[in-house]
């Protein structure tokens, strides 16, 4: 008989079969008792498919039970079967019911008599367990199979409710859904340093055969090692978050959720899962078996996955992880601040995230001033050991301070964001401010219904105090807005600007806030245009503070 035929008959010779055996009361052991009562329950279970990833649920304490049975006209028929655990151990195994092929015919067409039944069933039934296995790695059996064989697979889950996945193979000449792995499946670290790791690992031989459809993923946590790439999705998800149906194939951004960021740059996908014990890096760098993971924090233990991916089955393969320790961040340079003095700090975000600053009081009242001119900087101020501010700072920050003659204070900046600078002045709190006195809002408004084709009207607030206000402008693309928003230099002065692009200057205060606010309607523009305006205050030391820049398009048409 040929395999399809097989599977169409064979539940109903199994019923059969089944209700003559539950009728016979000969002595059997306990497993040929459960075993036939797995028979008359047959249509509760499945047929495994041969050549295919079957993906099984589990119920706690709940056993699920799978059959196959080989083509006929093969005296012995090898076959292998991998099961991937997805969660937590399981248990599983692998019994063989031998029964004669014949006896099966009889009982599905009846031409027999109970007294051959019997003998029948004596003679040619018998159940065993060729195989078991509890835990949570892969395993694969590989067994040899006669035609007149019944195999059932059983699985059990002791913890809680999970899945697996259930490859069976009778093929042996087709190649492997799985891809391969070598000889030796380690994975080494080749270099630590303080925020990367380098990690190398043998080919896979799938790679060497068959390139263009295989590819290296690598999974990097804080938490520990994953034995099956199914298994480390289920953790993400686990987590209470969605993941992409799989690493390999995670290739588009609508596929990602909030708390996932990807990144694609050098024909490598890095997709970055933030969940509550950490992040979890993925990166897909194609058939590349040495790679530098960046970006990882000094002193902290990580969990390296590599996996062997066949991008047209989707099926994987986990090498042996491992794992390193970051080096230690190096003590900070300290640099020592005198009053009144302004000094200015680059971060560079990558060879210099951290700088400490060092001061030691000689009034017992001190302000400190804090000016961030680009990107995002932490501010974490100490007091003879013990913290008392910590906090992103924003514009301009003051932190007024009480404490004791020679108490030492030390400022540490650390940069959350690349190429980011601050400004910083530390004096005695009655110290003639060096900043002008700053209105509630640094922000321009504009207004849409004023615009014209050639002019465009802003307001922007001031203070109780007499100031200079300088105004420039400068014409932008479409594409230039983000950059340039991005990239503004919040401490730089009129100074850096060009002499073109400024529009005037004025004077102005009100003893009432509410009422301190000033418009300006700026004329000769060009239509259908974008101009960036920037405002300048001045204060009576002369440095200036830049308003947060403000983009407005002219009418195209009048």
């Amino acid at each position: 008989l040929k395999m399809s035929w097989f599977w169409f008959y064979l539940p109903l010779r199994l019923l059969m079969a089944a209700c003559l055996c539950h009728s016979i009361k000969d002595p059997t052991t306990s497993s040929q008792q459960s075993f036939k009562t797995d028979l008359f329950n047959f249509y509760h279970s499945l047929i495994l498919a041969d050549g295919k990833e079957t993906t099984v649920h589990l119920l706690k304490d709940i056993p699920r039970r799978y059959y196959f049975v080989l083509e006929e006209g093969r005296a012995l028929a090898p076959f292998t079967i991998t099961v991937t655990p997805c969660d937590v151990p399981i248990e599983w195994s692998i019994l063989v019911h031998k029964a004669s092929t014949s006896f099966l015919g009889k009982a599905a067409r009846g031409d027999h008599d109970t007294q051959e039944v019997s003998k029948s069933q004596k003679a040619s039934s018998m159940v065993s367990t060729i195989f078991n296995y509890k835990g949570n790695s892969v395993e694969t059996y590989m067994g040899m199979s006669s035609h007149s064989a019944l195999y059932m697979l059983e699985f059990l889950s002791t913890e809680r409710d999970t899945h697996i996945t259930v490859y069976l193979t009778t093929d042996t000449t087709s190649g492997h859904l799985y891809p391969e792995l070598p000889m030796d499946p380690r994975i080494d670290v080749i270099g630590i340093g303080h925020t990367t790791v380098t990690l190398t690992w043998k080919h896979s031989p799938s790679v060497l055969q068959h390139r263009e459809n295989i590819q290296y993923c690598l999974l990097v946590n804080e938490k520990h090692n994953y034995k099956s790439l199914c298994a480390a999705e289920t953790a993400i998800r686990s987590s209470g978050m969605k993941l992409p149906p799989t690493l390999a194939l995670s290739l588009s951004p609508y596929l990602l959720e909030p708390q996932q960021v990807m990144i694609l740059s050098n024909s490598e996908l890095s997709i970055i899962n933030r969940v509550s014990s950490g992040e979890v890096r993925q990166i897909c760098m194609g058939t590349k078996n040495t790679y530098t993971v960046p970006s990882l924090s000094p002193s902290t233990q990580y969990y390296f996955d590599v996996f062997v991916v066949n991008l047209l089955t989707n099926a994987s393969a986990a090498y042996t992880g491992t794992f390193a320790r970051t080096l230690e961040e190096p003590e900070p340079k300290v640099t020592e601040l005198k009053d009144g003095k302004v000094i200015q700090v680059v971060l560079d975000g990558k060879k210099q995230k951290f700088h400490s600053l060092q001061y030691q009081a000689r009034h017992k009242k001190i302000q400190f001033t804090f000016q961030l001119c680009r990107g995002q900087v932490r501010v974490h101020i100490t007091k003879n050991g013990k913290t008392v501010a910590s906090e992103n700072i924003s514009g301009l920050r003051y932190f007024s301070l009480k404490g004791k003659l020679l108490d030492t204070y030390l400022v540490q900046l650390r940069s959350t964001e690349a190429n980011s600078s601050v400004k910083v002045q530390v004096s005695p709190h009655f110290h003639k401010p060096l900043f002008p006195l700053l209105p509630e809002s640094l922000k321009i408004k504009s207004f849409s219904k004023l615009r014209t084709c050639n002019s465009v009207t802003i307001a922007w607030l001031g203070t109780q105090e007499e100031s200079k206000y300088c105004v420039y402008k400068k014409k932008i693309e479409e594409d230039q807005v983000w950059m340039e928003l991005r990239s503004a230099d919040r401490c730089s002065g009129p100074e850096s600007r060009h002499k073109s692009e400024k529009v005037l200057c004025k004077y102005f205060y009100d003893i009432n806030p509410q009422r301190a606010v000033t418009t300006e309607t700026i004329k000769g523009l060009d239509a259908g245009t974008l101009y960036l305006f920037d405002v300048y205050l001045f204060g009576p030391s002369g440095i200036p503070v830049r308003y947060h820049s403000k983009v407005v398009k002219t009418r195209k048409r009048c």
